[in-house]
């Protein structure tokens, strides 16, 4: 069983221990939580590129002591050319989701990687990109091994992204599956990060990889254009928050889910829960969880586009009348249509108390599936959730920016604490970030209990229709029948630990200089220290 790992000179969770150990070796080096974050954000989409890549998207939670946390918003916005039309003039009712035309997006996580090296500078950094990167770059030259979860994910949606251009001759062993354990290497990838640490992230958008990402996404028959990559640049604004009896809960704004996430916490906490793990525990934020998506299904999308301010949901006079909604025995009808996602999330503290709360991902698994042949750079789908309705919330239009599942959390507590945490599970991640946070923060478990413990999912994931509340089957079958007994629709997994799930991961710094973390079984991950 998996315990909570301490140290005090710096602490990296990562899904894969070969990121985890690239974070860390940089804060060995003296690198702040930044600087960390950058170098296993660059190791993490070479050694896990089912669920992330440097053509997907990434948002940032980054802290100093005694200073008001940032975040950095990287994410792309559609083609100039992608609007209903270019799709209806092709046939398509809805956005493809594999190939050329899913690639509707700019890649944003190489520009937030930009963004987050402006902070490490101010927090005093200095290492260079080139070193940053000389770990992903290495595991991308030399070959990593590839993982179960790799594997299985590759012969699960193998039939969808075969035939995508790029995808076999990277990802494919001769045609086949790689087994767990075969080598992978991405040479061209590998090139492409060593180009990034000598002429910076700004030519990934405005220069030499930019013309030749470009020239391959045309030859695809991809909408986005070396215009579109140019006009891209991400963004450091700050972040959403709410307060919590004792602490301070921060997550990304619009157009990411993070202000459901920080919803549910605050509906939660006002239900005046005392035990957890019971009836009261899951069925309260399961009911907080539907009020929070409610609002957000109705209000999130790009911030351009949308009709009201994010913080009012967050406000207490808001929050107040919403919990009044929720019975505290029955359940409120459901379902609910749910959002899909393929994701990672990574934590760092530093020995200063820095921290770095980070999500990278190409949205589904593979993304696009598509991998451009000059620069082995996988490409996201991220524009999917667009919708081909003129009156739809997100329908597609050019220059728009695509709803996000991605949403890394940070907390200050009121005795000195400050904690990062974070999943992937696109539709569960407000979810399993409620589920650790309220564990560790409102019932006091240890912190590694809280990541380990059985989780749920109200709704459907990983390409699932089901929409029930899914329940780990290490659950207690009494409260399972509690729940059912409430108006829950109840399925019982038949895993003890499911990546339905997600892969959470979690790092506290006490006010002694103290630091723990935890990464969660379900993944390949770990936790590394100093």
């Amino acid at each position: 069983m998996l315990t909570t790992k301490r140290a005090l000179g710096g602490v990296m969770v990562a899904p894969h221990h070969l990121a985890a150990q690239a974070g860390r070796d940089v804060l060995r080096e003296g690198g702040n939580a930044a600087e960390a974050m950058v170098a296993a954000a660059a190791a993490i989409a070479v050694v896990y590129p089912h669920m992330n890549a440097i053509g997907g998207d990434g948002f940032w939670i980054l802290g100093a002591p005694g200073e008001a946390p940032v975040a950095i918003e990287a994410c792309g916005t559609a083609a100039a050319a992608a609007d209903v039309d270019y799709y209806r003039q092709r046939g398509h009712d809805s956005i493809p989701t594999r190939g050329p035309l899913a690639a509707l997006t700019v890649a944003g996580t190489v520009g937030g990687w930009g963004q987050a090296m402006n902070v490490a500078r101010q927090w005093g950094g200095e290492l260079p990109l080139a070193r940053l990167l000389e770990d992903g770059q290495r595991h991308a030259r030399d070959g990593v091994a590839v993982t179960r979860g790799q594997e299985q994910l590759t012969r699960r949606k193998l039939s969808e992204l075969a035939s995508v251009p790029g995808f076999a001759d990277t990802f494919l062993d001769q045609g086949q599956v790689p087994v767990e354990g075969a080598i992978l290497r991405q040479p061209g990838l590998a090139a492409t990060l060593e180009r990034i640490g000598q002429a910076g992230t700004e030519d990934f958008y405005r220069g030499e990889l930019a013309t030749a990402m470009a020239e391959d996404l045309a030859r695809a028959g991809s909408p986005l254009t070396r215009e579109d990559l140019a006009g891209y640049q991400a963004r450091t604004l700050p972040p959403l928050s709410v307060r919590l009896r004792g602490s301070t809960l921060y997550n990304q704004p619009p157009p990411t889910q993070g202000m459901a996430s920080l919803m549910i916490l605050g509906l939660f906490d006002r239900l005046g829960v005392t035990d957890g793990e019971g009836f009261d525990h899951l069925h309260g934020l399961v009911e907080a969880t539907k009020q929070a998506f409610l609002v957000r299904d109705q209000y999130c999308t790009d911030p351009a586009y949308m009709s009201e301010d994010p913080a009012r949901f967050l406000s207490e006079s808001d929050l107040a009348e919403r919990v009044r909604r929720i019975d505290r025995q029955s359940a409120l009808p459901w379902p609910y249509p749910a959002q899909p996602g393929d994701t990672i999330w990574m934590g760092c503290i530093d020995r200063e108390g820095r921290c770095a709360s980070f999500i990278q991902s190409t949205y589904w698994e593979f993304g696009a599936g598509i991998v451009l042949p000059a620069t082995g750079v996988l490409w996201q789908n991220r524009g999917v959730s667009f919708s081909l309705d003129d009156a739809a919330l997100h329908t597609l239009k050019p220059g728009r920016k695509p709803f996000h599942t991605l949403n890394p959390a940070m907390a200050r507590f009121d005795d000195g604490r400050t904690m990062v945490y974070g999943t992937m599970g696109g539709e569960g991640q407000p979810q399993t970030q409620a589920a650790v946070f309220s564990r560790y923060a409102l019932f006091n478990q240890p912190l590694q209990q809280a990541v380990t413990a059985p989780r749920w999912l109200l709704g459907r994931t990983w390409g699932e229709q089901s929409t029930s509340l899914k329940l780990e089957a290490r659950f207690d079958p009494a409260l399972a029948q509690q729940l059912r007994d409430a108006g829950h629709q109840v399925e019982v997994l038949d895993e003890d630990f499911s990546d339905t799930m997600g892969h959470a991961g979690a790092v506290v710094r006490h006010p002694n200089g103290l630091l723990e973390g935890a990464a969660d079984p379900r993944s390949d991950g770990t936790v590394a220290t100093l």
